[in-house]
């Protein structure tokens, strides 16, 4: 069981999310993708893929599509703003975008 503390939960420590990729942690009941996007930025948004329903966007690609930091999903390829959750191609699939931070070495995301 992961280690709450009002309202936060610990996902992992930063040292297990390679650069520049994600992970999916179940906070609250709910699939989260965390991504650590190069030495310390971390992101969090909803790891369900809106159009199949499938728990796989921490597995999409990372980068950017011009200021904004962005993964395609691995199914359909759409991209998903990480700061915001917004879907950059159809808005009406937007997904929920939740905080995350880095503590002691440790991620931490609330939702």
């Amino acid at each position: 069981m992961p280690h709450t503390e009002q309202g936060w939960t610990a996902v992992c420590a930063a040292s297990d999310i390679i650069p520049d990729t994600g992970v999916c942690a179940l906070v609250r009941g709910r699939h989260v993708a965390v991504f650590r996007v190069g030495r310390y930025r971390l992101y969090a948004i909803s790891n369900i893929d809106p159009r199949s329903g499938a728990s796989v966007l921490a597995r999409g690609l990372v980068g950017s599509l011009g200021e904004r930091v962005v993964v395609a999903s691995p199914l359909y390829k759409q991209h998903f703003d990480l700061a915001t959750g917004e879907c950059l191609e159809a808005p009406e699939h937007s997904v929920a975008a939740y905080t995350a931070r880095l503590e002691d070495g440790q991620i931490w995301v609330t939702v």
